[in-house]
């Protein structure tokens, strides 16, 4: 038995008689196609039937490649193309096809060749340059027929267009309804986006795995989410507190309230990895042992900058350093400007994020052993 890879064509203007049928011939037939016109549509569906064939082949099967071509009238070029079918199956014994088409008026002529003979498959080309509508049509078969894409796109466009109505009718306004859905696909886009869902389905699974390894860094995260909540709060209060100022100003009360807690949130989070890193293996990487001090030098920077703009500002007074005895030295009181204090902060910070880099440089170098080793 043999399995017939027929393209069809509709426009009938072949360079030879139809059908045309044998690999060489097929062959031939693409060549005059597409010296005669490189742009057709058709030089890219005769390449697909004979890939087809090549694959089918290799597969160890009995196949014959045909180009099934008509012109005229619907009804005419419908019985050509049946004509030519019962030919090649009273020729080769034809117990099944698979079907080549570029366009959906070719389309149209599967079911009389499936009449004939047992159809397994349609292969339809979409060229990927192709400007006319069949190919956007094709594209859009496509489209719908992948589940995925199906529900990232269709189904937020869905749910705006069915809850646009509702929030202009609560709200009253087509203004805030838009606003809304905006934000909402906004939010969404970003979801999908920055793959946050594979990080939430991964969650359970990370959180399963330390729990059952005994993660220190498991603790210290807990430990870290709750101080950085307690840093939100304490910044919420302190804008609270500040009334009346520009949002700038605001938005710096909240960052020098807040930000030594999450400064202590992260320095928390990254130590606990470390320790994860020191107890699991023997060479840490240098990152993890920089974080640390990164998150510390990031908060006195930012405090220093936050403090900087208050004082100036005035919503807070200059730092006043009190008067002390040490022994027999006597240090007087002293006002820090604000630029003092911030140049302050900023050299701390440097200090802190150098030590790191120090620390982890230590922390890294091979012993005298290792380094033996290497040697031989």
């Amino acid at each position: 038995m043999t399995t017939l890879v027929a393209c069809i064509d509709r426009t009938g203007n072949l360079t030879a008689e139809p059908p045309v049928v044998g690999w060489e011939a097929v062959q031939s037939l693409v060549t005059d196609l597409g010296v005669a016109d490189p742009e057709d549509s058709r030089v890219n569906c005769v390449l697909e039937a004979l890939r087809v064939t090549r694959d089918l082949r290799d597969d160890g099967e009995d196949v014959v490649v045909a180009v099934l071509s008509a012109a005229g009238d619907s009804v005419s070029a419908d019985r050509a193309v049946a004509q030519q079918t019962e030919q090649l199956t009273a020729e080769y014994d034809l117990e099944s096809a698979v079907v080549v088409v570029d366009s959906a008026e070719d389309e149209r002529l599967v079911p009389i060749v499936e009449s004939r003979v047992r159809v397994d498959a349609v292969d339809r080309v979409v060229v990927r340059q192709a400007r006319d509508i069949e190919s956007t049509y094709y594209l859009l078969k496509q489209f719908l027929a992948d589940e995925e894409l199906r529900k990232t796109v269709l189904v937020p466009v869905g749910v705006a267009l069915l809850a646009f109505p509702a929030l202009m009718t609560l709200a009253d306004s087509p203004a805030v309804a838009a606003g809304a859905i905006a934000a909402v696909i906004g939010v969404f886009f970003l979801y999908k986006g920055l793959g946050i869902d594979s990080v939430l389905a991964s969650l359970p699974g990370q959180i399963q795995n330390a729990l059952y390894s005994g993660r220190v860094s498991l603790v210290t995260y807990v430990v870290a989410v709750g101080l950085a909540l307690i840093g939100v709060f304490a910044g919420a209060i302190g804008v609270s507190a500040t009334a009346n100022e520009a949002p700038f100003i605001l938005a710096m009360r909240f960052a020098f309230d807040a930000i030594p807690w999450l400064t202590a949130a992260a320095f928390a989070g990254s130590t606990g990895r470390l320790l994860d890193e020191i107890i699991r293996d023997d060479r840490v990487r240098s990152a993890y042992v920089n974080l640390p001090f990164g998150a510390v030098a990031v908060g006195l920077v930012v405090r220093g900058f936050s403090a900087f703009f208050l004082e100036s500002a005035g919503v807070f007074s200059s730092f006043r350093m009190p008067a002390m005895d040490v022994g027999a030295v006597s240090i007087q009181g002293m006002t820090l400007e604000p630029r003092i204090r911030l140049l302050l902060f900023i050299l701390a910070g440097i200090f802190v994020s150098l030590v790191g880099v120090r620390f982890s440089s230590y922390f890294n170098e091979p012993d005298l052993e290792e380094e033996v080793a290497e040697q031989q």
